[in-house]
Formats: C-alpha cells, sequence, structure tokens
C-alpha cells in the first residue's frame, strides 16, 4: 500500500510546473504568420475551385500554423509537412482497406502514423489526422495524390517563399 501511494505521489508531482508559456513573438510576428497561412490556404483553395479537384483538407489549416507560426520547429519543416502526411495517409489507406471503417482501425491509424512517423523523422502533428480523414471518407489511393501530396507540396513551397521574405524569418531550418 505504502508503494502504491509513493507511485501515485510521484506521478501526481508531474503536473506540478514552476514554467509558464513562452512570451509571444510580437505582434508583427503573429500579424505575418497569419497572412501566411491565408496565402497557403487561399491558394490551395483557389487551385481546388479552378480545377475542379479537391486540393484541401482539413489538417492543413493545422500545417499553415506550425509552418508560418512556428516555422523553426522540427515538426513545421518540409520533410515533416510532405513525409509526415504521406505516411499517414498511406497508413489510413493500409488501415480502412484491411479493417474496414472501425473504431479499432481509426485507432490503430493514428497509432501507427505516430510511430512510423517518429521512426522516419517525418513527425507532423497535422498529419496524425489523416488516417481519421482516410477511415472515416473512406478514401482510395488518388487521396494520396490529390489533395495530400499537392496539397502539401503546394503549402511547403508557398512556405518556403513567404517566410524567407521577412529579414526576421529563415525556412527551413534543415532539409534532412
Amino acid at each position: 500500500m505504502h508503494l502504491m501511494h509513493e507511485v501515485m505521489k510521484n506521478y501526481i508531482k508531474k503536473y506540478k510546473t514552476k514554467e509558464s508559456s513562452p512570451e509571444h513573438l510580437g505582434i508583427h510576428f503573429s500579424v505575418i504568420s497569419g497572412i501566411g497561412g491565408f496565402i497557403a490556404i487561399a491558394s490551395v483553395a483557389l487551385l481546388t475551385h479552378l480545377t475542379q479537384s479537391p486540393f484541401l483538407m482539413a489538417p492543413f489549416g493545422a500545417t499553415c500554423v506550425l509552418a508560418f507560426g512556428v516555422p523553426n520547429s522540427p515538426l513545421a519543416q518540409p520533410r515533416n509537412i510532405i513525409g509526415g502526411h504521406f505516411i499517414s495517409t498511406l497508413i489510413g489507406l493500409v488501415c480502412l482497406i484491411l479493417l474496414g471503417n472501425e473504431w479499432y482501425s481509426l485507432a490503430l491509424g493514428v497509432a501507427l502514423a505516430i510511430s512510423i512517423m517518429q521512426l522516419t523523422r517525418t513527425t507532423h502533428p497535422p498529419a496524425g489526422a489523416d488516417p481519421i480523414v482516410v477511415i472515416l471518407g473512406a478514401k482510395t489511393l488518388s487521396f494520396v495524390f490529390s489533395p495530400v501530396l499537392t496539397g502539401a507540396v503546394v503549402i511547403t513551397m508557398i512556405a518556403l517563399i513567404f517566410n524567407n521574405l521577412s529579414k526576421a524569418r529563415k525556412y527551413p531550418t534543415y532539409w534532412k
């Protein structure tokens, strides 16, 4: 009983912290980040509208938060954006094909996406939603190319151009 009490006490201590959220980067950085996200999503949405082909999906909004809001984050780098979305979408397709649209295929898809992205050094949190999108939407292999790869590449290209227009930003932090 004493051991269990000690384990619980140590566990609860992990919730206590003296640190606080980092300071914001200033209004200029925040406005520029918002403009970058606007341009990226507007471009992908316009491409969808003009071609009548789907190039947009909800996780791309979160991708823009990383690519423009925290462009120096390891999670926002080009290999993470493109690779993370690609890998997670393929995992979602495999789970859908093998297991169908079931609660456990959704859970397994996300779990495998997390693990494989970490193993391949392509961790991109928005891509963790891709298996859910694929399975719930009963997507096919073409989904990997449109919207996933096309949209991820367009957002990444815009992030490369846009983030480097400012002297205060450098993107990417790394390629490999």
